[in-house]
């Protein structure tokens, strides 16, 4: 197997899907819940990283001799899941902080 091509093009297929599909619900139109666009613009962060991936699996495919299934196949999972760590990773790191549902209430100076 050619190891090197396998993640190298698994890395990249992660990084630009990854990355397009948060460029997307950054900058794209419509984020906003209820508005008219916000069906193709989750379609677009959907879509993208699919496209990346597969994109990666069929160069993998054509630039290898042999086990040219298996090679795409791991190449596709391994992007996939490289994709969804980042996406997950990116969510948590991007996060606003939430406010607290019951407040803690502040000591009070009261001396004896």
């Amino acid at each position: 197997m050619r190891w090197k091509l396998l993640i190298v093009a698994s890395l990249l297929a992660a990084l630009v899907g990854a990355g397009a599909c948060f460029a997307a619900a950054r900058f794209l139109p419509g984020t906003t819940p209820g508005t008219a666009q916000t069906g193709w613009v989750v379609a677009a962060t959907l879509i993208i990283p699919l496209a990346a991936i597969t994109f990666a699996s069929v160069f993998v495919y054509r630039h290898t001799a042999r086990r040219r299934a298996l090679q795409a196949a791991a190449t596709a999972l391994l992007a996939a899941l490289l994709t969804l760590t980042a996406l997950l990773l990116g969510t948590l790191l991007a996060r606003r902080p939430t406010r607290e549902l019951l407040p803690s209430t502040a000591p009070s100076a009261k001396s004896p």
